[in-house]
């Protein structure tokens, strides 16, 4: 502990800056960080297998360190073709659902790296991706033999993230190879010319986009990286090419018959937009690749309205029916696509089946935004807009085979309204693969959801009946558990798939017959980190100053008793915004939770002896939110510690604020404004708002609409009032939109020039969140010896 105290001292005493080496904290810690990961589950269509895949764990800084290019917004390895800082697993089995056995899959290469899988229609194969030190590969894994065999060589290109995809015969697998007789772009040292960017009167808003293209060098590696060939590989491995290489964004094999739904990225590109917003060709390809239908050809979209719900004109949302034989679906703006237009109606819905060569049948007409459809058959399907300035979301029945029935109004309400909220539909997927409503009769549905109420979430799966519209619960969790519904795990929806957790039980899967009751264990899992086990959990309430109804989740280590004395506490936040007050006091969690304890977790520092205030309700409410945020935030912060104080485990001299992303931006910002806090932790946040002018989280007013706004939630501008002692950590390689390193820097800057107290630390290599181990526990090393600095240590 003295020599933390000693490194610490040593590189904030007299304004110095040192690089230091990679630190790593309390062996507690470190056993927290290096805990394996439970496997993640995933079930056949024909429900009789259950695929197991363990995620890796932390990567290493030599992993991370390896080239990665950052085009457009697009990262990926130049060595593989495969996407970085994304989720890979190291181990597969496959559990027979009858008999519960679990099955090693033999043949699986020794030094796994998958990065997806994809299910046959028919269930009796799974294809995976692997990533070797040359590129990626893909495998197919056999459920009758239970052994795994390599389709091709590492020849993928998955820089788009266009995963594999069956054919819905489950006969053939559809993806992006490397494209063939590329020349690599080589660069010029000696600039050709100026970059020139011009705009001549056109209203082009864009928030802040980061890794945008540069100059013509980054547009040559763009083409060249992305470019790929869209290829059928048959189950024996044979590779056959479907039309000429391009940049394929994404694609989609229709049900029922030889086609593809194909994104294709066009020049010219931008260096304004992600490749997102780049030019796109949306077409319907047979498998010789030639063109049967052009839905739609997007010239680059950077002038779309900044205002949340605007969208941009033409096809969009375009898909694929799930229930019907290749039959495109989607939606066009009425309104230009900005919503500071009037419009009697927004959006209208399209259909077309194959082969193309009649008008599109208009399927409905919204008068608010397109929110997705959930097909179901002919008779069955459900169709969902919303708005956002009112936060309302309207669902409707209607009958994609007979149109001249009305729709039916089932759902009307505010998504921020938890308490009334039905929940989601629950779907199956159907003999092609695709997911569809369960409905045995087409009148009726069920729904699953999180329950929220007064006591708490209370997760259900009810019957509704489409026609009364009432509801029958026929599953509820019960106390003292934390019970989810999954999925059916057949076609009669007789048995349920459910998850069942409580404070001192991890989440393990179950299935459920919910016509006598009985219960089957699927999994296993026991607690990863039981150095917390005996940890003290509740759920409290308490009032705003303005009478506004706020809750939280107090947490105390495993043994505490307010009669030892009030505690240090780590608060740890991320501010809402709401239009309804109602709403923003309703409480959307609950005390029978499992609680995953990561590196990530504020419930990292109860093995110190810190109590953790986690997730405090800090809601900005009103029509315009931001018009009062600084007055807001302070009363949310304010009631939190007293109420902690008034139960008597919080110090009030002692309470530490933090977050992450927004709700660093929130801590730095509650430091400036008040002196409720302590000290303070920022990771990864924003605090200089005039460098996201076009909008930031759910604030859709430019800077010069709304300056005053945009001044006064920006804590850089108040540094000279951070008279806290602050800890501000960033990843060097932040391309999150609005988080830019800088914005850490540039605060550390202020407050060094203020002659306050701040300590910043840039991990190299690393994004928004951390990934290698040794960044990860670098940061606890940090956070731990600045809070046992600042606050007492926990000894």
């Amino acid at each position: 502990m003295l020599l933390n105290f000693l490194i610490l001292l040593l590189t904030i005493s007299g304004n110095t800056s040192l690089g230091i080496e990679y630190l790593e904290p309390e062996q507690t810690l470190i056993d927290i960080v290096d805990a394996p990961w439970s496997p993640r589950i995933s079930i056949s269509p024909d429900f009789k297998w259950c695929l197991f895949r363990t995620p890796a764990k932390n990567s290493s800084i030599l992993e991370l360190s390896q080239p990665e290019l950052k085009l457009a917004g697009v990262h990926f390895r130049p060595a593989t073709l495969a996407p970085t800082r994304v989720r890979v697993y190291t181990e597969m089995t496959l559990m027979n659902m009858e008999t519960m056995e679990i099955h090693e899959i033999s043949g699986l290469p020794d030094q796994l790296r998958s990065l997806s899988r994809a299910w046959s229609p028919d269930g009796s194969m799974v294809v995976v991706t692997n990533e070797t030190p040359t590129g990626v590969e893909l495998w197919l894994i056999d459920v009758t033999t239970l052994s795994a065999t390599q389709l091709t060589e590492p020849i993928l290109n998955l820089t788009a993230r266009a995963y594999p995809k069956w054919l819905p015969s489950s006969e053939g697998i559809i993806t992006c190879i490397q494209a063939g007789n590329l020349e690599f772009p080589v660069e010029n040292s000696v600039p050709a010319g100026p970059i020139v960017q011009e705009v001549t009167g056109e209203i082009a808003p864009v928030r802040t986009y980061q890794n945008l293209l540069k100059n013509p060098y980054d547009e040559d590696l763009f083409n060249y990286y992305l470019t790929c060939q869209l290829v059928q590989i048959s189950l024996d491995g044979s590779v056959s090419e479907i039309g000429s290489p391009g940049i394929i964004w994404d694609f989609d094999p229709a049900p029922g018959e030889e086609l593809i739904l194909v994104h294709s990225l066009q020049e010219p590109f931008s260096y304004s937009v992600n490749a997102s917003r780049f030019p796109t060709t949306v077409e319907i390809w047979n498998l010789q690749g030639e063109t049967v239908y052009t839905v739609a050809n997007h010239p680059i979209l950077d002038n779309i309205p900044i205002a949340i719900g605007s969208t941009y004109p033409g096809p969009r949302s375009v898909h694929w029916r799930t229930d019907a034989q290749a039959t495109l679906c989607w939606v066009e703006a009425m309104d230009g696509g900005d919503i500071s237009q009037p419009a009697e109606y927004r959006d209208k819905v399209l259909l077309l089946q194959s082969p193309f060569n009649t008008e599109a049948i208009e399927l409905a007409v919204l008068e608010n935004r397109y929110g997705g459809i959930t097909w179901g058959n002919d008779s069955l399907a459900l169709i969902s807009e919303w708005w956002w300035p009112t936060r309302n979301t309207k669902t409707w029945r209607f009958s994609p085979g007979n149109l001249d029935t009305p729709a039916e109004l089932i759902f009307d309400y505010s998504w921020e309204d938890a308490y009334n909220d039905p929940g989601t539909p629950m779907t199956i997927q159907n003999e092609i693969g695709r997911s569809v409503l369960f409905s045995s009769d087409n009148n009726t549905i069920w729904m699953s959801g999180d329950g929220a109420s007064p006591e708490g979430n209370i997760p259900f799966l009810n019957k509704l009946n489409l026609n009364t519209l009432e509801s029958e619960t026929v599953f509820t969790s019960e106390a003292p558990y934390y019970e989810r519904p999954v999925a059916f795990t057949d076609e009669s929806g007789e048995n349920l798939l459910f998850l069942r957790e409580s404070p001192q039980e991890y989440p393990n899967f179950l299935i459920r017959n919910l016509i006598d009751g009985t219960e089957t264990t699927v999994t296993d899992f026991s607690n990863p980190t039981p150095q917390l086990t005996g940890m003290s959990k509740e759920l409290i309430t308490y009032t705003r100053e303005d009478g506004l109804e706020l809750s939280a989740t107090l947490y105390t280590p495993p043994g505490y008793s307010v009669e030892d004395g009030p505690l240090p506490v780590v608060v740890w936040a991320y501010p809402e915004e709401f239009v309804s007050s109602t709403a923003a006091a309703q409480i959307t969690s609950s005390p029978y939770e499992y609680d995953y304890i990561g590196w990530w977790s504020p419930l990292i520092w109860l093995t110190k002896g810190y109590a953790v205030l986690d997730d405090p309700s800090m809601p900005i409410v009103g029509e315009n939110p931001n018009d009062t945020y600084i007055e807001q935030l302070v009363m949310d912060g304010e009631a939190a510690v007293n109420k902690v104080v008034e139960m008597g485990v919080g110090d009030p001299d002692r309470f530490v604020i933090g977050g992450h992303s927004y709700g660093a931006f929130m801590a730095v910002n509650l430091l400036a404004h008040s002196d409720i806090f302590a000290a303070g932790l920022a990771r990864s946040g924003a605090y200089n708002r005039t460098l996201t002018p076009f909008g930031f989280q759910s604030e859709d007013r430019s800077l010069w609409q709304a300056s005053e706004v945009y001044w006064n939630m920006s804590p850089f501008m108040f540094a000279d009032k951070i008279n806290e002692p602050l800890l501000i950590i960033h990843g060097a390689e932040d391309s999150n939109s609005g988080t830019f390193p800088i914005q850490s820097e540039r605060l550390f800057g202020a407050i060094k020039g203020l002659g306050g107290t701040a300590r910043l630390v840039m991990l190299p290599l690393e994004g928004h969140s951390y990934s290698a181990r040794e960044s990860i526990l670098h940061c606890l090393w940090e956070t731990s010896t600045w809070l046992d600095l600042h606050v007492g240590a926990s000894e």
